[in-house]
This record gives structure tokens, C-alpha cells and sequence, in this order.
């Protein structure tokens, strides 16, 4: 996953969007544990549109 940390607000919907508990909403930065299975609906539920899947090669 990618987070443009200058649109993300903190706002916390991802984070309850992750239907596998992957997202940690930290003071400065969200972070993803290894649990992620880049599903999309973080992605979906950003209202500023600060989440991008990231592909994986």
C-alpha cells in the first residue's frame, strides 16, 4: 500500500474498512501489517484519496 502522507488525514476510515485488522493508525504515519491482502477497500473508504495499491512484482 501506498499513503501520500500529505493528503491522509488521519481520519481513521480505512482503518475500520480493513476487514483483515491490518491497518494501525500511528501519530504520524498509518501502517499495514503483513496480514494486508491489498483487497482495496482501504482504498475505497479514503475520502481524500490518499491510498494507492501498490503492485507487487
Amino acid at each position: 500500500m501506498i499513503v501520500n502522507v500529505e493528503k491522509c488525514m488521519h481520519c481513521g476510515a480505512c482503518v475500520g474498512s480493513c476487514p483483515q485488522n491490518a491497518i494501525y493508525l500511528n501519530d504520524v504515519v498509518l501502517e499495514f501489517t503483513d496480514d494486508c491482502n491489498c483487497c482495496g477497500r482501504c482504498v475505497r473508504a479514503c475520502p481524500v484519496g490518499a491510498l494507492k495499491l501498490e503492485v507487487k512484482k
